[in-house]
């Protein structure tokens, strides 16, 4: 199963897509698609739902530009490994606390970026909060 933080490092363009997590499981890429192509209809996706998913996006984005120095300082990779485990658990937290699963919010992040048309209605929400 792909982590938390590398679906959100994928958003950033951070990571390639068709790197396997870091404990080995499953590529991203083929979570991506399996998340995608599921029976997800981007017409049918209730407008308080968009705004659930806005509202977490825009904490998780914060919360990983807050701690990315950090990150990207960790001296060992296990204290590595350790700070990626401390942005997931803070991620899925704002997430649920969003009123979404850790899957709900996945499958809306894979389809605002690969349709575009919910692509456009995920990014006029993030402006409009964003100002």
């Amino acid at each position: 199963m792909v982590t938390l933080l590398g679906w959100f490092l994928i958003t950033t363009g951070s990571v390639a897509i068709a790197q396997p997590s870091s404990n080995g499981d499953i590529p991203i890429e083929q979570e991506l698609n399996t998340l995608i192509h599921s029976e997800l209809d981007p017409d049918n996706i209730p407008a308080n739902k968009v705004s659930q998913f806005v509202h977490a996006y825009l904490q998780v984005i914060a919360l990983i530009d807050r701690r990315e120095g950090e990150l990207q300082g960790a001296e060992a990779e296990s204290e590595s490994v350790q700070i990626e485990k401390e942005i997931e658990a803070e991620a899925l937290a704002i997430i649920e606390q969003a009123g979404l699963t850790r899957q709900e919010y996945l499958q809306l992040l894979g389809l605002a970026n690969t349709d575009p048309e919910f692509g456009e209605r995920v990014a006029l929400q993030v402006q409009e909060a964003a100002s």
